[in-house]
């Protein structure tokens, strides 16, 4: 899996957090949709700390496998 940083990822707009996060905040991913390089992904509660950026492929294999329970707890 290759990924690079963005050290700022407030300077990025749209992200949005999983459907899955309930209003009251707490641990929470956040992507970013479109983006020209993948698929940026934050820690919503770092809005100004870094974000590391995935392949399309990359991301869509990790989701497949969270959402199939492939890792083993």
């Amino acid at each position: 899996m290759t990924e690079h940083p963005i050290p700022d990822s407030a300077l990025l707009h749209g992200w949005r957090k999983s459907s899955y996060s309930g209003p009251e905040g707490g641990s929470c991913v956040e992507v970013l949709d479109h983006h020209p390089s993948g698929v940026p992904v934050r820690d919503s509660k770092v809005p100004h700390g870094p974000a590391l950026v995935f392949s399309a492929a990359d991301w869509s294999s990790f989701v497949a496998a969270v959402k199939h329970r492939g890792f083993p707890a």
